[in-house]
C-alpha cells in the first residue's frame, strides 16, 4: 500500500510540476495583441497595406532624407512610417484606429525607431498638415480631391506621394513604377506644391500676365503695346521656367518677387519682376 501511495505521490507531483511549466511559458510568451485583416473598413476608406516595394520607392521618389517631417494620412499599421524613419526622417502616421495606433507603435518600438515616429489617432481632415514636407498617402481619388485644397495652400516645394491613386486634373509631377507587383498597387504619384503667381508682374518695363492652373502657367507678355504668349510655363515648387519669344527664364519665386536668367542663343542676363 505504501509503494501505491509513494507512486501515486510521484505521480502527482510530476503532473503538477507539467502544468506549471506550461502555465509559466504561456505567461512568458508574448502577446502578438491585435492583427488586422486586409478589406477591413475604416472611416473613410478600407485598410490594404501598401507594399513594402512600392513604400521604398515613394519615398525614394520624394528623395527623403534626415531632415524631412513625414506625415502619412491613413497610417495603418505604420509601415510607411517606419520606412521614413529608417531613413532619418521625422515621421508621424495619422490613424483614426485605435487598435491600429497601438499596432504601430509596437511595430516602431521592434523596429528600434520610436524616437523619431509619432502614430496620432485622429481624423486626417483635421490633423494640422502644416509643418510636413512630405505627405504619403494611400487613399481613395475622392478623398484625394477632399484633401487637395488643403493641400494647395501648404508651403511651396511640399511633396505629396501617392500610391495608385491622383488627384483629379491636377496632374502629378512624377509617375514611376515597381519593378514588381504588376497585378496592383505598383504606382507611386507624386505631385510638389507649386507657389501662386497668378497675377500681373513688373517685368523690367514691361508687364507680364501670367495665369496658373495648378503648376502649369500661361499667359503674354506685354511689350510696347504688343501681346507675345508665354510658353512652356511652369512651376517645381518656388522654381519657375517659360519662354517668351523662344528667350528661357529661369528662376525663383519669393513672394511677390522672382528673380532669375534669361537664356537666348548667344547671352544669359539676369532677370527680376515683381508684383504690385
Amino acid at each position: 500500500m505504501r509503494s501505491i501511495n509513494l507512486i501515486r505521490c510521484t505521480f502527482l507531483t510530476i503532473l503538477f510540476v507539467s502544468v506549471y511549466a506550461v502555465l509559466a511559458a504561456q505567461e512568458k510568451k508574448p502577446d502578438s495583441g491585435y492583427v488586422p485583416e486586409v478589406g477591413q473598413q475604416g472611416k473613410d476608406v478600407v485598410w490594404v497595406p501598401t507594399p513594402s516595394e512600392l513604400v521604398d520607392l515613394m519615398l525614394k521618389t520624394a528623395k527623403v532624407t534626415a531632415d524631412d517631417y513625414v506625415i502619412d494620412l491613413g497610417s495603418g499599421d505604420g509601415r510607411t512610417v517606419i520606412a521614413a524613419a529608417k531613413l532619418g526622417a521625422h515621421a508621424i502616421g495619422i490613424e483614426y484606429n485605435p487598435d491600429m495606433v497601438t499596432l504601430s507603435k509596437r511595430n516602431a518600438k521592434n523596429d528600434g525607431v520610436t524616437d523619431r515616429t509619432e502614430f496620432i489617432e485622429t481624423d486626417l481632415f483635421e490633423y494640422d498638415l502644416s509643418k510636413a514636407t512630405v505627405i504619403t498617402m494611400f487613399l481613395l481619388p475622392e478623398i484625394n480631391l477632399k484633401l487637395r485644397p488643403r493641400i494647395l495652400e501648404l508651403k511651396p516645394g511640399t511633396r505629396v506621394v501617392s500610391n495608385t491613386f491622383t488627384m483629379g486634373e491636377w496632374e502629378a509631377d512624377y509617375e514611376v513604377t515597381t519593378e514588381e507587383n504588376w497585378n496592383s498597387w505598383n504606382t507611386a504619384l507624386m505631385w510638389i506644391v507649386p507657389a501662386k503667381v497668378e497675377g500681373t508682374w513688373q517685368l523690367g518695363s514691361n508687364q507680364l500676365l501670367i495665369k496658373q492652373e495648378f503648376q502649369m502657367l500661361h499667359g503674354i507678355y506685354l511689350k510696347d503695346g504688343k501681346e507675345i504668349p508665354i510658353a512652356d510655363g511652369r512651376l517645381s515648387g518656388n522654381d519657375i521656367t517659360f519662354k517668351i519669344s523662344g528667350d528661357l527664364y529661369t528662376g525663383k519665386v519669393d513672394g511677390a518677387r522672382m528673380t532669375g536668367t534669361v537664356t537666348n542663343y548667344s547671352s544669359k542676363n539676369d532677370w527680376a519682376a515683381t508684383k504690385p
